[in-house]
């Protein structure tokens, strides 16, 4: 069985991928323009927006409530081929945003015969519309969204994890992890999308930690980080 190829999911989803790539036009524009300004350096760019989030993460975010920052088509089918994989039942989501990750997430968790995902998001905004969009889906039932900073909204995470999903404000990427990092059990999957944080990739790259990490070749160029518990 999969959810993805039939029915209201696949209409749903394809209509917010639409919404998306129009809402973020702007945003990709202005991101292209700072590398090109940068000489192409994108190390550069990538230093300057965590260095501002690590000022002020609220603000950068909430000035970008109306964006959907959202994963591709592509990588949301990676996602859900990754937890049905590890016949995931418990998945923790750090940046739910517009709930598109999150579709493709619960999706995967139902086609595996149930289960539970926490997301959380900072934006009140994002999260009533998350959930209203995973009520069309269809799989509202098993999604718990979070309204608030993700330190403070996934210090309390009951019960083993079998896949993280990472794809907030850049500079919290470590902080997030090891937050949750001690429900994970050996064997789970972390992705990190937008993994730029040389700090976060420092730390599962290193096998002292107690992961296996490499580099994930889906949307190249995206920073995403395939890690897997191994202690």
């Amino acid at each position: 069985m999969n959810s993805l190829s039939y029915g209201s999911l696949a209409q749903v989803l394809d209509k917010l991928h639409q919404g998306a790539e129009a809402a973020d036009l702007d945003y990709t524009t202005e991101i292209m323009i700072e590398i090109e300004a940068a000489g192409g350096a994108l190390e550069q760019v990538i230093a300057e927006k965590l260095a501002e989030e690590r000022a002020d993460y609220r603000k950068i975010y909430r000035d970008r409530a109306d964006n959907y920052l959202a994963v591709s088509p592509a990588y949301g089918r990676f996602l859900y081929a990754i937890a049905r994989a590890c016949k995931a039942t418990r998945i923790v989501e750090f940046g739910t945003s517009m709930g598109i990750s999150t579709i493709y997430l619960a999706a995967a968790l139902r086609d595996n015969g149930g289960g539970r995902l926490i997301g959380t998001e900072l934006e009140h905004a994002k999260v009533a519309r998350a959930s209203a969009n995973l009520d069309a889906a269809g799989l509202a039932g098993l999604v718990e969204i979070r309204e608030g900073d993700a330190l403070e909204t996934l210090r309390d995470v009951d019960g083993n994890v079998d896949l993280l999903l990472i794809d907030g404000a850049f500079a919290l990427y470590l902080p997030v992890l090891k937050l949750v990092e001690h429900r994970l059990r050996p064997g789970a999957v972390v992705l990190g999308e937008n993994a730029f944080d040389p700090g976060y990739l420092d730390y599962v790259r290193n096998p002292a930690n107690g992961y296996l990490s490499q580099p994930l070749p889906v949307d190249e160029g995206r920073g995403n980080e395939f890690t897997v518990r191994i202690a």
